[in-house]
């Protein structure tokens, strides 16, 4: 398959990336092709597009800062694989430093088509705690 420029392919990581951090979700979307199709660490399988935009609205909405500390990028023919630290303060006011591993596939119109995502889901725990889901089992515990 033809490549795509670096200079291209840079371009999408750093949008998106900035994006999630900005908090712009719709520069997100805007990112993303119709058809995309996304996995994380521990899914069974495939997310689709509407799916997948969900968790990072979540991410998004239960967190107040995300910073990408970029370790490594790499990047190949129609897309790159990128190692970064996220580092997010959770509305809860809890803080993770998250090592993930990313490899993302873009088609020649610059919309991502593939996303691959590995890390520790257990690394998400300290911003679950102000989900309504864990704030309603909590108010239910016993005394």
């Amino acid at each position: 398959m033809a490549g795509l420029p670096a200079d291209a392919l840079d371009e999408v990581a750093d949008r998106l990336f900035g994006a999630i951090e900005r908090s712009d979700t719709a520069a997100v979307e805007a990112l993303w092709a119709e058809d995309v199709l996304v996995w994380h660490s521990g899914d069974r399988r495939d997310n689709d597009r509407d799916r997948a935009l969900r968790v990072i609205f979540w991410l998004v909405g239960h967190t107040t800062e995300r910073r990408y500390e970029v370790l490594d990028r790499r990047l190949f023919g129609d897309g790159f694989v990128q190692q970064h630290i996220l580092h997010a303060t959770g509305s809860n006011g809890s803080t993770i430093a998250m090592r993930v591993c990313i490899v993302i596939v873009v088609r020649a119109d610059g919309l991502i088509t593939r996303i691959d995502e590995y890390f520790d889901p257990a690394e998400m725990a300290p911003l679950l705690d102000d989900t309504p889901e864990r704030r309603g089992a909590a108010d239910k515990s016993p005394e």
